[in-house]
């Protein structure tokens, strides 16, 4: 895994009410739940960056009010089709 330093001001962490650890896991969690909203990736890779199993990403995406289903309509009906 590759460590990637970034800088914070250190009001960030007490207006969230967060240790760095915790901003960090929270930051790697929301990004990879907008990512996933846009369709920017796929559900397991967005799991894997936030750290998470696929089930605690899908909580997390409860908790962001995101659906956890991204297909349009005619990628439903083509997967349904496939599902033989």
């Amino acid at each position: 895994m590759r460590t990637v330093p970034i800088q914070l001001p250190e009001t960030v962490f007490s207006a969230l009410r967060k240790n760095p650890e915790e901003f960090v896991r929270e930051m790697r969690i929301a990004a990879s739940v907008k990512w996933y909203e846009l369709g920017e990736i796929s559900q397991a890779k967005a799991a894997e960056i936030a750290g998470l199993t696929r089930a605690e990403f899908i909580n997390a995406l409860s908790r962001y009010k995101v659906d956890f289903m991204q297909y349009t309509a005619e990628e439903l009906a083509e997967e349904l089709a496939n599902a033989d």
